[in-house]
């Protein structure tokens, strides 16, 4: 493999997901990708990506059996850019009630919850997870994503969901892109600052899903360039 010289990246490993795809998705628009769970390299990359999939409860636990959290949380006040994917996203937020009432990261104000009986419009009620192909749509009426990790998306792109919970924050702004799930509208991309974070998996979403991770990328380029001003 030729050696990669764009921005360094390290993706978050606390035994909690499919790393790797992450990692070839990020290599694919030529992120330097390292999987690791090493506090000095995660605060040194350029950029974090959390990524995740199982429960929130036993997420946070290994995360905090790591030394993770605060480093996460320092990541995050020196405005360098985090993009959490999936559970990762949940992971961000203040508490989760799967399974019990767990302790986020805390991050983002804003909690997660279960889809409460979706239901299609014959009011069958449809299967918990989410498993498959959803569209994602603008919460503004421009439709315009123009300066966000959503960049030159569609504004139907379709997304690789699997996910029985999702978010809702405090504060609505911060919701970029919104999905639907029989009755249920919920946030399916959120951005604060440098902070982003997708419900779906970008690295198993086609070619929409790599220009999330070619977005990252300009972000980590950006941010690159104002350091050295």
């Amino acid at each position: 493999m030729s050696e990669l010289k764009g921005p360094s990246v390290s993706i978050v490993d606390y035994q909690m997901g499919n790393v790797c795809s992450v990692q070839r998705a990020c290599e694919a628009v030529g992120l330097a990708a390292v999987i690791t769970a090493d506090p000095a390299r995660i605060e040194s990359a350029d950029g974090v990506i959390l990524p995740g999939v199982g429960a929130f409860g036993d997420a946070m636990e290994s995360l905090h059996h790591l030394g993770l959290v605060e480093i996460l949380h320092r990541v995050v006040r020196r405005q360098k850019p985090l993009m959490g994917i999936c559970l990762g996203m949940q992971l961000l937020m203040t508490e989760s009630d799967e399974f019990g009432l767990h302790a986020g990261l805390n991050l983002l104000d804003g909690r997660v919850i279960r889809f409460d009986n979706p239901r299609d419009d014959e009011g069958r009620i449809l299967k918990v997870p989410q498993v498959g192909w959803n569209r994602i749509r603008p919460t503004t009426q421009s439709g315009d994503w123009k300066g966000s990790i959503l960049e030159g998306l569609a504004c139907d792109a379709d997304m690789y969901f699997v996910h029985s919970y999702f978010v809702v924050p405090r504060d609505p702004s911060i919701i970029l892109a919104v999905s639907r799930y029989g009755q249920i509208d919920f946030a399916s991309v959120i951005q604060a600052g440098a902070l982003f974070a997708c419900q779906f998996h970008p690295e198993k979403s086609g070619p929409a899903g790599i220009s999330i991770y070619r977005n990252f990328r300009a972000k980590l380029e950006s941010v690159r360039r104002e350091c050295l001003v």
